[in-house]
């Protein structure tokens, strides 16, 4: 029995250790969703500086998590702090693409492959936000631009025909991600045509005006009593 004692001691210090490290990891990881949220805000507000400052905060928290986990991968593998990894993939990746700025890695980034995927599928609804914003202004190519990138990423998504195990729920992400790309494509559409009637309008009226009859200043009709 004195050794069954011991053992658990070796138990309790484990699990102190883990639970230890488990708290931090959830600091960690919720500082690291602000900071690329902040970054996300950021790039759609055209606010570069405070975009370079939020994504480079959120880097050194990508990196002091992971180390900080590394001893506990189990930890490391658990769905908070993938899920805060998969923001910050979705943070880097939507400010680069926004702002026409090379796409980084996984590698780069240094996360795992079904993360950085499932991070990629998010950057769809942001790229429909600033599609959003835009066509408030009427119809752009930037609009198009976009949609081209929607459209490419959702053509990478839909070959990853992996179980979920593997993929960590990607195919959901895929199927919501077609959705967003669908709609998203009907605004633009919508957007264009109602510019082209607005040129259509603005053309008769311009017709009409100029074929009016003129009085003997040019100034209207002139009628004779």
């Amino acid at each position: 029995m004195h050794k069954l004692e011991s053992i658990a001691e070796q138990i309790r210090k484990n699990f102190d250790a883990r639970t230890a490290a488990r708290d931090q990891a959830l600091a960690q990881a919720r500082q690291l969703t602000r900071a690329c949220s902040l970054a996300i805000r950021a790039v759609h507000r055209d606010d570069v500086e405070t975009m370079d400052a939020q994504l480079q905060e959120a880097r050194g928290l990508a990196d002091a998590l992971r180390n900080a986990l590394a001893s506990h991968p189990d930890l490391y593998y658990a769905g908070y702090t993938q899920d805060a990894l998969k923001e910050f993939v979705e943070a880097n990746v939507t400010c680069a693409l926004i702002r026409s700025q090379p796409l980084q890695t996984p590698e780069e980034l240094v996360v795992e492959p079904s993360t950085y995927l499932n991070g990629l599928a998010e950057v769809v609804g942001e790229l429909r936000r600033r599609t959003l914003d835009i066509l408030r202004h009427g119809y752009s190519e930037e609009a198009e631009r976009l949609l081209g990138y929607m459209d490419e990423i959702y053509s990478i998504l839909v070959t990853m025909d992996y179980p979920d195990a593997i993929t960590n729920g990607l195919r959901r992400q895929t199927d919501l991600a077609r959705g967003i790309i669908e709609k998203t494509r009907g605004d633009i559409t919508f957007s264009l045509r109602g510019g082209h009637l607005e040129q259509a309008i603005g053309k008769l009226i311009s017709q009409l005006k100029t074929g009016e009859p003129k009085g003997p200043k040019g100034s209207g009709s002139h009628f004779e009593p």
